[in-house]
C-alpha cells in the first residue's frame, strides 16, 4: 500500500484474504487505520520529485 503498486483488492487476493472486506478489518484492527484513511496520509506526505526543489530554502 505504502508504493501504491497494487490495490486493495489485488492485495486481498495476492494474501489470499477470502474478501476485501476481511483484509480491510484486519488491517484497521492491527493499525488502527483504514486501508483508504492510511493511502490518504501517505498521499498528503508525498511530495512529486519535481517539487522537491520548490520546497529548499532558497538563498
Amino acid at each position: 500500500m505504502i508504493y501504491g503498486e497494487l490495490n486493495i483488492t489485488e492485495i486481498a487476493w495476492k494474501m489470499n484474504y477470502s474478501s476485501v472486506a476481511h483484509l480491510s478489518n484486519q488491517f484497521k484492527k492491527v493499525t488502527g487505520l483504514s486501508p483508504s484513511h492510511f493511502k490518504q496520509l501517505k498521499d498528503k506526505r508525498r511530495s512529486p520529485i519535481e517539487e522537491i526543489g520548490n520546497l529548499m530554502p532558497q538563498p
